[in-house]
């Protein structure tokens, strides 16, 4: 059976997300000027609707589908973590490439409601898709995402234009693990890059006496269908699932159109995706999801 790859569909293939036929289709979902004004002096603006009912429950359930181990399309994803958790005793899954695999997840890419606010907290410039992640904690043993700068992971990418967009498949408390960021550290500068589903506070040791003492998370409680955006050095993290609800989460994560590779090593990890140092990311799988013009 021939498995259709739907990254060579730079566009929506469903009719799960508001139409665009013109630039003034995205206007109602522009973010106000107060919201951008609060990323760019903390790094993060939260409470940002991406979704509704109806689109959080399709997204579910094509969840449900594609973490299946006999899932026909499983090659496709970049990675695929039944259990991404050093700690024996918790669980977190997480994978990558799952637009590759599910409509629902695919057209997510295009959907205004998440383009148009990426496009202006990059500085109104063209988007383009960098890669899509899933983080589920289940109820009752759900693993941590330790402390982490998301560039730290990325650097084989320049310049850093870069913008990670965290949308809740579930209510998301400081109960069931929810995201957490430490508001303005996106201005530390680049840290070391560590094990995501490791200690969860071994990036702080890399820290000076003075960023110590700005170390006060601020918990993204947020209802499911709506997200949080966050600058590419913004420490963040979320703590042990140990309540009675699953959480749920999708990462969108993405760069301004000019981008370019400063490796001739693979760009994604579990892939053999290549782009020669020097050159644009601007293949199939880095699809340009904003035009501008």
């Amino acid at each position: 059976m021939s498995i259709r790859d739907l990254a060579d569909f730079h566009h929506p293939v469903s009719t799960l997300f508001a139409e665009i036929k013109s630039k003034i289709d995205y206007e109602p979902f522009a973010l106000s000027k107060e919201q951008v004004e609060h990323f760019e002096e903390y790094g993060y603006v939260t409470n940002v609707k991406i979704y509704d009912e109806e689109q959080v429950d399709i997204l579910r359930a094509e969840l449900d589908k594609i973490q299946a181990p006999d899932h026909p399309a499983r090659e496709l994803f970049y990675e695929f973590h039944g259990n991404h958790s050093t700690n024996p005793d918790t669980v977190l899954f997480h994978s990558l490439g799952h637009w590759r695999i599910s409509e629902a997840f695919h057209d997510a890419l295009w959907n205004p409601a998440f383009t148009k606010p990426a496009s202006q907290l990059l500085g109104d410039k063209p988007v383009r898709f960098w890669h899509d992640q899933l983080f589920c904690k289940p109820a009752g043993h759900g693993g941590v995402v330790a402390w982490h700068q998301d560039y730290s992971y990325w650097i084989r990418t320049v310049p850093m234009q870069h913008l990670t967009c965290w949308i809740g498949l579930d209510d998301a408390s400081t109960e069931n693990g929810c995201l957490n960021y430490v508001p303005s550290s996106h201005r530390w500068g680049l840290l070391k890059r560590l094990e995501l589903g490791g200690e969860m506070d071994a990036l702080f040791e890399q820290l000076d006496e003075e960023q110590r003492a700005q170390i006060k998370p601020v918990p993204m409680e947020l209802k499911k269908g709506h997200a949080c955006f966050h600058h590419p050095l913004m420490v963040h993290g979320s703590y042990e699932n140990k309540s009675e609800r699953s959480r749920r989460a999708m990462v969108l994560n993405v760069f301004a159109d000019g981008t370019i590779s400063d490796t001739d090593d693979i760009m994604l990890r579990g892939t053999d995706i290549r782009v020669p140092k020097g050159q644009p990311l601007n293949t199939k799988y880095f699809p340009l999801i904003y035009p501008v013009n």
